[in-house]
């Protein structure tokens, strides 16, 4: 089959794995700088990545034949990557709730955008930011609001215990100190 009549797309499987990563059914809480910093992804990818790949497919398509033309192949997928990665943030944006952890103040009880230090049964101590599933990163101590640990640990108080399940067995983890303030 000629390759004008085939998909150029690779796959939406990746677009979809990543939006399928919220229940269904739920919002998408996020935090003010998890919003600013998706938002400044967009701009970035649309007013300044996309404009100057377009100009250089552009002066790839001018060179001639385009089936050999290694800037105008790669440049092509190159934008379809862009494109579907600022569908994806619109999405995102669009059915974004934000909510300011600093708005609640001093609760010692454990919501969204919460800080928590947690302590396991072998005294030692780690430290938590609850946060929307698009900001999530473990390794910087930051986890998704619909992680299992923050399941765990949602409207617990200070002093209370959370039991996780894990694949290792079942761990329990007391709550040390809840604070809310702006997250980087």
């Amino acid at each position: 089959m000629s390759k004008a009549f085939t998909r150029e797309t690779d796959s939406e499987d990746e677009e979809l794995e990543l939006s399928s990563q919220l229940p269904v059914g739920v919002k998408n809480y996020i935090t003010p700088n998890g919003y600013r910093k998706l938002q400044e992804e967009l701009d970035h990818l649309w007013k300044v990545e996309r404009p100057a790949l377009v100009k250089t497919i552009t002066w790839a398509a001018s060179n001639g034949d385009r089936s050999e033309n290694g800037d105008y192949i790669y440049g092509k997928k190159r934008l379809r990557e862009i494109d579907r990665r600022v569908r994806f943030l619109r999405k995102r944006l669009e059915l974004a709730e934000v909510v300011d952890p600093a708005q609640r103040g001093n609760c010692n009880q454990v919501f969204f955008g919460a800080t928590v230090t947690v302590c396991d049964a072998n005294g030692c101590e780690n430290t938590y930011s609850i946060v929307g599933v698009d900001e999530a990163d473990v390794a910087g101590g930051r986890i998704s609001w619909v992680s299992p640990l923050a399941r765990a640990l949602l409207k617990l108080n200070e002093g209370d215990i959370a039991t996780l399940r894990t694949p290792t067995g079942i761990n329990e983890l007391e709550v040390v100190s809840v604070i809310y303030c702006v997250l980087d």
